[in-house]
């Protein structure tokens, strides 16, 4: 009886050792340090035990797809020049922002686009500048919001900020006119040369806009033509604002002939029209498509019955700013068939979306 008492009492201390260890060993699984090689993950419901994304690429691959993919965005910029001119640039996609926000943000000076300015281009908002907010009202009015260190430019360049500012949004489709606003207070001004800016300042109040004291401004009309320039090795357009001569009857030949003739002043742009080119008929306009009929004299190569890239990119560009014009057509007098410097044939009216801005049509 008294060894059953024994051996009793030695198997419970040997139980009560056991399962002392066992909880010991439990603490010590808390307190040990990870694996140096050992990953975090954050999002549970994201990881995958074979380290891939659902459409089978590594996850790493598909970050690195997704930073690299990139918009191309119309930015409004000062050239070598002075003149204020549009650039087409590749700037990454940022689903979470406006367009119209991350457009603006691309404007200021030393911000985002720094490292993409094209040869001799620069920024045109002051160093430091935010985009505090955009609001846009149902009649086409985006209200800007900004910064104070928006305030921070030399009075010369008051124009040139706020007409890049206006070209650059209202490429949006939504967008006809802008309103702005410092840190929250609406300016009927800017806030430097005092230029008004009122109920909202659009494009009709032109850019890069030309001496308009010989002019009777009564009995013209402001009209934004497209120059072709270069700078280096790039090539590209500058929008001038002229007022023509003209009644609504005689508008696109007013036009027409202007460019024949140039700017009103030097701007460093290239003549691209030939001596003695003129239209045949009058223009004529149906469903969007703007027809022209030239002599000749409209070909760069007569033989090979070419139309310079230059001519065709300075034609629509400055036609399909006009209301209701959406494309052009352009024809030649006895002459079947059109092409361009690449031997490609002008079979269809062609559109501002189908001039790149390499001027590749």
């Amino acid at each position: 009886m008294k060894k059953r008492g024994i051996l009793l009492l030695a198997g419970i201390m040997s139980i009560s050792i056991i399962l002392t260890g066992c909880f010991e060993g439990e603490q010590s699984l808390e307190k040990m340090d990870p694996p140096q090689d050992a990953e975090k993950v954050n999002n549970l419901e994201n990881a995958k035990s074979d380290g891939k994304a659902e459409n089978g690429k590594d996850k790493a691959d598909e970050n690195e797809d997704a930073t690299e993919e990139t918009v191309e965005r119309q930015l409004f910029l000062i050239d070598a020049n002075g003149m204020v001119a549009p650039q087409t640039l590749e700037i990454p996609k940022n689903d979470s922002k406006e367009v119209a926000s991350q457009a603006l943000e691309y404007l200021v000076k030393d911000g985002p686009v720094a490292n993409l300015l094209p040869n001799g281009f620069q920024a045109v908002l002051p160093v430091g500048t935010e985009i505090l907010g955009l609001d846009l009202e149902e009649n086409g009015t985006l209200i800007v919001d900004v910064s104070k260190e928006f305030e921070d430019y030399e009075a010369k360049n008051e124009l040139k900020i706020l007409q890049a500012m206006t070209y650059t949004l209202t490429q949006f489709d939504s967008v006809d006119k802008i309103q702005l606003r410092i840190n929250g207070y609406p300016q009927e001004e800017m806030p430097v040369n005092g230029t008004p800016i009122g109920e909202g300042y659009s494009r009709a109040n032109g850019i890069n806009l030309t001496d308009t004291d010989t002019i009777d401004l009564i009995d013209s009309k402001a009209v934004t033509m497209y120059y072709p320039t270069e700078y280096n090795d790039s090539k590209y357009f500058v929008p001038i604002t002229e007022h023509i001569k003209a009644d609504e009857e005689e508008l696109y030949r007013s036009i027409v002939t202007s460019l024949f003739n140039g700017p009103g002043y030097n701007v460093n742009t290239k003549q691209v029209f030939n001596s003695g080119v003129s239209l045949t008929a009058d223009p004529t306009l149906d469903s969007g498509v703007l027809e022209l009929v030239f002599n000749k004299k409209i070909m760069e190569d007569a033989e090979k019955t070419m139309i310079s890239n230059d001519v065709m990119g300075t034609l629509v560009r400055t036609l399909t700013e006009q209301q209701n014009v959406e494309a052009v057509q352009v024809k030649v007098e006895n002459v079947e068939k059109l092409f361009n410097e690449n031997g490609e044939e002008y079979n269809k009216p062609v559109t501002k979306e189908m001039i790149s801005p390499t001027e590749k049509l």
